[in-house]
C-alpha cells in the first residue's frame, strides 16, 4: 500500500514538474518578447519551482529527517527567488520599460489553467508529507501570480504605461517570499514533532 503511495506521488510530482518546466521556457519567452517583468517573474517563479519539484522526487523515498532538509531548501529557494525578482523589478524602473499587455493576459490565462491542474493533482495525494505540502504551496502561489498577471496585463494595456507590469512583479515576489516563510515554518514545526516524538518514545522505553 505505501509503495503504491509512493508510485502515485512520484507519478504526480514528475507531471507537475514537467508542467513547470514548459511554463518557466513559455514566460520566459513571452517575457522577453512583451518586455515584461512580471513574466518574467513568473518564469523564474516555475524555475524555481522546478527545482523544489525535483528535490521533492528525492525525498520520497528518503528519510524523514531528509525530507525536512528538503523543504528547507525549498523554502531558502523560494525566498532567493524573490529577492531576484525585486532586482529585475528594479532594473526595469531604472531603465524603463514597454510591456505588452496583451501579451501578459493571454501568457497568464494559460499559466492559470495549467496551474490549476497542478493544484488539483497535488490535492489528490493522501496524508501528504512535508515537501508534497511545499509542491502545492507553490502551484496555489502560482496560480494567484497569474491571476494578478491578467489584472496588471489589462491595466497596462488601458493605460499604456510599464508601472502595473512592476507592480505585479513585485506582488509575485511578496508572495513567493510568503510562501517560502511557511514552508520554512511547516519543515520547522515538522522538527519540533519529530523531537517531541523521539524523546517520548525514549521515556517509554526508560
Amino acid at each position: 500500500m505505501v509503495q503504491r503511495q509512493d508510485a502515485s506521488e512520484r507519478s504526480t510530482l514528475w507531471i507537475v514538474l514537467g508542467l513547470n518546466i514548459g511554463l518557466a521556457v513559455a514566460f520566459f519567452a513571452s517575457g522577453a518578447f512583451g518586455d515584461s517583468s512580471a513574466l518574467i517573474a513568473n518564469g523564474l517563479d516555475n524555475l524555481s519551482d522546478s527545482f523544489v519539484y525535483a528535490i521533492s522526487l528525492l525525498a520520497l523515498s528518503r528519510s524523514a529527517k531528509w525530507k525536512r532538509g528538503a523543504a528547507n531548501v525549498s523554502g531558502g529557494l523560494l525566498i532567493l527567488f524573490a529577492l531576484g525578482i525585486l532586482y529585475d523589478a528594479w532594473r526595469r524602473y531604472v531603465d524603463g520599460s514597454d510591456p505588452l499587455g496583451t501579451i501578459m493576459i493571454v501568457m497568464a490565462l494559460i499559466a492559470a489553467a495549467i496551474n490549476a491542474l497542478c493544484v488539483w493533482l497535488l490535492a489528490r495525494i493522501r496524508d501528504p508529507d512535508v515537501n508534497i505540502r511545499a509542491a502545492n504551496t507553490f502551484s496555489w502561489n502560482d496560480f494567484a501570480a497569474n491571476l494578478g498577471i491578467v489584472v496588471g496585463g489589462g491595466v497596462v494595456a488601458w493605460l499604456g504605461t510599464n508601472w502595473p507590469d512592476l507592480v505585479v512583479g513585485v506582488i509575485v515576489a511578496g508572495i513567493a517570499a510568503w510562501g517560502g516563510v511557511g514552508i520554512l515554518r511547516d519543515a520547522h514545526g515538522e522538527h519540533h514533532k519529530a523531537v517531541h516524538d523521539d524523546g517520548k518514545a525514549s521515556e517509554d522505553i526508560a
